[in-house]
């Protein structure tokens, strides 16, 4: 059995078990916004603020608990989080007034985020030669692990009350987390799945698991880089460029007179904007792995160029054909299946230039350009106001992708060749400084 827990894709699949039990939080939360309504009249406004409220504390305490994380292991910090997501839905559940609804969203953002890092991390530290598959694999289980839960709960909402859903799933969730976290393990020394450096070394299409040949550097270090807020700037973009595509949606697909017209697609028969956002919940959760295999193949930024590039150009193609509803469809696809692949490139792009030691509490750092991204959404709407339509908002979602994809291959490449190559050669002089301080002993 010990043998067994420390097989790294065991790892990798009690990690993608605990992001599942995880999903609901955010996924799933819209279920129940109008029944909280119904029941309490507080209105949806300030319900919603409980949304803000969990995106924010799993977001900005990320660099804090991946700290924490890289400190005594992802096994205590998972289990933590378990009784956090599960305590969270259970205050939900009994919440008789705003505040307690807004604390039980605060400690479900605490928790959310303890799980998030704690598994990304690991999936870095186990996979150092193949970070963008399994950084995208435990993402994936984040971005489609609601789309198992939603009939259940929408059922138990509509016969017991969503008090009961709350409560039932949050136990669940809460301790199934618990369980399995305490099963998740570090790697121990030099891992056996070094391969050595290919003839191209960093110039190869294919990342090289450089754990062994670059320094380890800790979050206040990786602040003063400027390869970091490159990569930050980029995440910005691209997380901005998609949230405010998607989080306006229905009424872009409402204002463009297609959200109620029946599509029909692979047999399949259903209204143009229900059929847009099921097709969101299943490529969120196919393109992070792909995307992140795709990224172990030919490169990070080479990857990172394509997708990036492709959710621009699918923004400028819906823009004109928004109208055709089939085609609005297809396009909104293409948008989604190019953006959710973010939180495995990123993540692995980390992972790769600033070494597996802090991984969790690096790409913490790293994530909190989500929490940014997530603030810069509410001026989609102001731009809509001040124009009229939803031409320029999208204009401008278009292009800042297009300028990331541009970043990625023209600045962020070669800067962070250099910085691996100082890396590896401040690496190789620290050893032998060692080996000669242990000769002169």
């Amino acid at each position: 059995m010990t043998n067994l827990l420390h097989a790294r894709w065991t790892q990798l699949i009690l990690g993608i078990v605990c992001m599942i039990m995880i999903a609901n939080l955010q996924y799933g939360w819209t279920l129940f916004v109008l029944p909280i309504d119904q029941a309490h009249g507080w209105g949806r406004a300030a319900i919603q603020v409980a949304f803000t409220v969990f995106v924010i504390c799993e977001t900005w305490l990320l660099p804090l608990e991946g700290y924490v994380i890289d400190k005594i292991g992802p096994r205590l910090t998972v289990a933590a989080g378990g009784v956090c997501i599960g305590g969270s839905w259970v205050l939900n559940g009994v919440a008789d007034s705003l505040t307690l609804l807004y604390v039980a969203a605060a400690l479900g953002g605490l928790g959310a985020g303890m799980v998030y890092g704690a598994t990304v991390g690991n999936a870095l530290k186990w996979f150092p030669d193949r970070r963008g598959l399994a950084a995208g694999l435990t993402a994936a289980g984040f971005g489609a692990g609601s789309a198992v839960t939603v009939v259940p709960i929408s059922n138990m909402i509509a016969s017991a009350g969503y008090q009961t859903a709350f409560i039932t799933f949050g136990l669940i969730q809460g301790v199934v987390v618990l369980l399995v976290g305490l099963g998740l393990r570090l790697p121990e020394g030099r891992s056996r799945h070094i391969v050595p450096l290919s003839p191209g070394g960093m110039n190869a299409a294919r990342p090289s698991p450089l754990h062994d040949l670059t320094r380890d550097y800790g979050p206040a270090a990786v602040a003063r880089t400027p390869v970091f807020w490159v990569m930050y700037l980029m995440f910005v973009l691209v997380g901005a460029g998609g949230l405010i595509a998607t989080a306006q949606l229905s009424v872009i697909a409402t204002d463009f007179g297609v959200a109620k017209t029946p599509v029909t697609l692979f047999a399949i028969t259903m209204p143009a904007l229900t059929f847009a956002l099921s097709i969101d919940r299943i490529l969120n959760g196919i393109t992070r792995p792909f995307f992140g295999w795709v990224s172990d193949q030919i490169g990070r930024e080479n990857t990172m160029f394509v997708a990036f590039l492709l959710e621009g150009l699918g923004i400028f193609a819906l823009i004109a054909v928004a109208h055709d509803p089939v085609l609005f469809v297809v396009l909104t696809g293409v948008v989604f299946f190019a953006w959710g692949e973010i939180y495995s490139l990123f993540p692995a792009t980390c992972g790769d230039t600033f070494g597996r030691k802090f991984a969790a509490t690096n790409y913490g750092l790293l994530y909190t350009a989500k929490g940014t991204a997530a603030l810069l959404v509410p001026f989609g709407s102001v731009l809509r106001e001040m124009t009229g339509d939803w031409l320029t908002v999208l204009y401008a979602c278009a292009f800042v992708n297009i300028a990331a994809a541009l970043m990625a291959m023209f600045v962020l490449k070669p800067m962070r060749r250099a910085f691996i190559r100082r890396s590896m050669e401040e690496k190789a002089q620290d050893r032998i400084r060692a080996a000669e301080g242990r000769l002169a002993a």
